[in-house]
């Protein structure tokens, strides 16, 4: 008889692996991820954000200019972009071409320094104060639609060019002018003191990216330009400086009544709260139910045969309902809830303004008390539709 195996002892419980063999196993992954973060955080050290904006010449969006910037440099012509009025009096020498795209972030005294440098300007939407410092004798004539127009004029420049969307604002004023629209002309030309020339364009749309290859307008503008220097002058947006808040505006007699004001009306809070004590609650003597309330106005309409109260109370009661389910106001006048409920049902409305406020207003319409056995199922059945 051969003896009995006994079973193999139990393995022990093997413990879970600790923080440092945990890293040994996953140091690669580790280390990858950590490489991946590395150059990451230097890649975007090296970023610069792009500046957005109508006419930024960095900006590859569609309301920008760098598309006409790069052309200009790619036919050899130097681009400088300014974004502070000293800067751009400095580079304003005499053959260069100054693009002002932002004229209204200029006071009067920056305008009035800029109109005295000997370069040309070519300025686009001018506001008044610029046309009348930048452009002088050019006035604002009016604004044609979006759009291509024809050139109409003896500038060798616009007619190489052919059409443009120049449609925008136009002008009366200096010479020649061209692309004539609604009264005046899309782009003009006049003379300022010292042989310098300004040009004066009435829209942006040529000189975006999105339109620049559109019709003739990158013809246009380079022609405009030449093969002069071009200063881009786009100002930063002002910002002010010593403005007063809220606060300093109040006149100090006000700031200092607020003082006295503010512990009259805690003194005003701590009196009537120890005024006024807790809420007592009060047992009522009796609970009726809202069932036997009105059966105990019936029955005393019928004692009294007051079928004209009862048949107001049965109209203004079913009203005063239709007005919560048609989304009207609680004092909305008989004949828009009737007109309301003709809309929902399709019935006639004057049949239902009779329905629902009578004759007379008054219930005297009901006379018998058939009549009014019948207008209560009518109203019933108008409640039914009206849901």
């Amino acid at each position: 008889m051969s003896a009995a195996v006994a079973p193999p002892p139990a393995a022990p419980p093997t413990a879970p692996p600790g923080p440092a063999a945990l890293l040994r196993r996953h140091r690669g992954t580790i280390a990858f991820i950590a490489v991946l973060v590395l150059l990451a955080v230097l890649a975007s050290l090296g970023q610069r954000s792009e500046r957005s904006g109508r006419l930024e010449p960095e900006s590859t969006a569609p309301e920008g200019s760098r598309a006409l910037v790069n052309v200009v440099r790619d036919r050899g012509g130097e681009v400088t972009v300014v974004r502070g009025s000293g800067a751009a009096v400095q580079a304003a020498e005499a053959g260069a071409l100054v693009v002002l795209p932002a004229s209204h972030r200029l006071g009067r005294a920056e305008l009035d320094r800029l109109a005295a440098t000997p370069a040309d300007l070519l300025l686009v939407q001018p506001t008044g104060p610029a046309l009348e410092s930048l452009a002088p004798g050019v006035r604002v004539a009016g604004r044609a639609e979006p759009g291509a127009l024809e050139p109409g004029c003896a500038l060798p420049g616009a007619r190489a060019a052919g059409a443009a969307d120049l449609g925008g604002e136009t002008y009366t004023g200096g010479d020649p002018g061209c692309y004539p629209a609604d009264g005046g002309s899309a782009l003009v030309r006049t003379e300022r003191p010292g042989d310098a020339v300004s040009t004066v364009i009435g829209t942006p749309a040529p000189f975006t990216n999105e339109r620049l290859g559109r019709e003739g307008n990158a013809a246009l503008l380079l022609n405009l330009i030449g093969d002069r220097d071009v200063v881009w002058f786009l100002p930063d947006v002002p910002v002010e400086q010593g403005s007063k808040d809220l606060v300093d505006l109040v006149p100090p007699a006000v700031r200092l009544s607020a003082v006295p004001l503010a512990a009259a009306l805690l003194l005003l809070a701590f009196w009537q709260g120890r005024r006024l004590g807790p809420l007592v609650t009060e047992r009522l003597p009796v609970v009726v139910r809202a069932a036997e309330t009105t059966e105990g106005r019936a029955r005393l309409y019928a004692s009294r045969r007051a079928r004209d109260r009862a048949a107001l109370a049965l109209r203004t009661g079913a009203a005063e309902r239709l007005r919560t389910r048609l989304g009207l106001a609680a004092d909305a006048p008989p004949t828009e809830v009737a007109d309301a409920a003709a809309v929902r049902t399709g019935d006639d409305p004057g049949q239902l303004r009779t329905l629902l406020y009578g004759v007379a207003g008054d219930g005297s319409d009901i006379t018998d008390d058939t009549a009014l056995v019948r207008l209560a199922a009518e109203l019933d059945r108008l409640e039914e539709r009206i849901r």
